[in-house]
């Protein structure tokens, strides 16, 4: 009986307006396909492409690569095993390479919004990978013979094991070569505009009023930490993100799959990465549920509000140019207004706290997507997939970005600096250890109601001589 989801005669030769003979009959489970001549998917994908409409968005092409690394390492153990012929194999290796390389990212057609297990996408690879070997085993294109997607292809494996591997693959990938180095880029560029500024003296802020004095290499330092804390985040949870679910198969008892596969497979990949991934320590843990990649997104949000605090400080103390704060000077990128001319506007930090932004949205749809985990299996993980994955790049490129096009061309502008210290009535708070509380919040008072300096109205008060004042207000250095 054919399913009553979809009729194998829903898609019919010629149906898209194409002549007949731009189309090959492909078969699946459920009965005959029109698949395009040209096109290196099969029945399977093609079915999934006419019902996965909603959004158009495509999974990325380094967690496709990382499907098809799985694949290559597979076929070579399959076949040493003794359960593919050496000559598949060989051909599933050299289609997977090409998948690797990009050589067939048109190839890759559907929708993130798809089954939950993300089975048609990864059949999509299984097809993609299977048509290759066969055109190169018989000079043309057939999905299911000799190579066939699932008896060869997906040999020991299943979409339960498998799309979540490439997931915490392509992650980890992803943290190690970019996001890692950028948040190391940005933390460098922080720490020596710390130094470059440790002797300028400014006013802080509180509650966005004024506090007491630090140097702007104080504030600096603080952000410099933030990225520190970042990477150490990131470090933190990489060992259980090295852990892969693959090897479990359907449920995470292994069914149909060699008790040898997965911990070669695994050794393997950990070679062509150069990443410690090992074999899931409890298999159905591994394919249950999606803890680890939540706690990942969870570290994404984190970096992403350090990001935006950092961003958000810096253009405040660059407003101006004449009429903010303007202690600090950022670097011109592009001219700021259609209306205003000459307007520069903080740009670049614009850019980082919007993306930052997007990543706090990808953390409430990835904290659903982990909550998505029934019984043997999430059914939410493409969501996770997209979502976990487009955040380390956005925050990669956005560390980069507010490092070498914002932090390394800042400038103080010392005048202001100094000139605000001098004004503030907040350093009435270095008199209270020597003359009380009450009488320094005096001089306050005296200060502003006089439009004086808390240097000028202590001196008029007389509460100490003028270098045990300098000392007391200013510290060692005299402003």
């Amino acid at each position: 009986m054919n399913s009553p989801g979809f009729l194998p005669n829903q898609v019919k030769v010629g149906q898209t307006g194409m002549p007949l003979k731009d189309f090959r009959e492909e078969h699946d489970s459920l009965g005959p396909v029109a698949v395009p001549t040209t096109a290196w998917h099969g029945a399977q994908t093609q079915r999934a492409a006419e019902h996965f409409t909603i959004g158009g968005g495509r999974l990325p092409d380094d967690f496709i690569a990382s499907i098809a690394r799985i694949k290559k390492h597979a076929a070579s153990v399959n076949m040493e095993l003794g359960l593919i012929s050496a000559d598949d194999a060989a051909a599933i290796g050299s289609a997977a390479e090409a998948v690797i390389a990009g050589e067939l990212s048109d190839a890759f057609i559907l929708d993130i919004f798809q089954s939950g297990s993300g089975t048609n996408t990864h059949m999509n690879v299984n097809e993609v990978i299977a048509t290759r070997a066969n055109e190169m085993l018989t000079g043309e294109k057939h999905t299911r013979s000799p190579v066939h997607p699932n008896d060869h292809v997906n040999r020991c494996q299943s979409s339960n094991d498998v799309f979540p591997s490439a997931i915490r693959i392509t992650a980890s990938l992803r943290i190690v070569s970019r996001l890692l180095p950028s948040l190391d880029d940005l933390r460098q560029s922080l720490l020596w505009k710390a130094s470059e500024f440790s002797s300028i003296q400014k006013i802080g802020r509180t509650h966005l009023q004024d506090a007491v004095v630090m140097t702007l290499g104080d504030e600096f330092s603080g952000y410099a930490r933030q990225a520190e804390l970042s990477i150490k985040r990131l470090e933190g949870i990489q060992k259980r993100l090295l852990e892969l679910p693959l090897g479990g198969t359907a449920v995470g008892n292994g069914v149909n799959a060699h008790a040898d596969f997965a911990p070669r497979v695994i050794e393997r990949l950990a070679e062509d990465t150069g990443l410690a991934f090992r074999e899931a320590a409890d298999h159905f843990e591994a394919q249950a549920c999606r803890d680890t990649e939540v706690e990942t997104m969870g570290v994404m949000k984190t970096i992403a509000v350090s990001l935006s605090k950092i961003a958000n400080d810096i253009r405040w103390l660059a407003s101006g140019p004449r009429c903010g704060i303007g202690e600090i000077n950022l670097p011109p990128v592009v001219p700021g207004s259609s209306i205003m001319p000459g307007k520069v506007n903080p740009v670049i930090c614009e850019a980082v706290i919007q993306a930052a932004a997007q990543v706090a949205g990808n953390d409430a749809a990835v904290t659903h997507g982990g909550a998505g985990g029934y019984f043997e299996i999430n059914l939410m993980q493409p969501l996770i997939a997209a979502n976990l994955l487009s955040s380390i790049g956005y925050l990669s490129e956005s560390a980069s970005l507010l490092s070498r096009r914002c932090v390394q061309g800042i400038t103080a502008n010392r005048k202001t600096c100094i000139g605000n210290v001098e004004k503030s009535l907040a350093l009435a708070t270095g008199l209270v250890p020597h003359i009380g509380y009450d009488r320094a919040a005096g001089i306050a008072h005296k200060a502003y109601e006089l439009d004086i300096s808390i240097e000028e109205a202590a001196l008029r008060e007389k509460v100490m001589d003028p270098e045990a004042l300098k000392k007391a207000l200013y510290g060692n250095k005299s402003g």
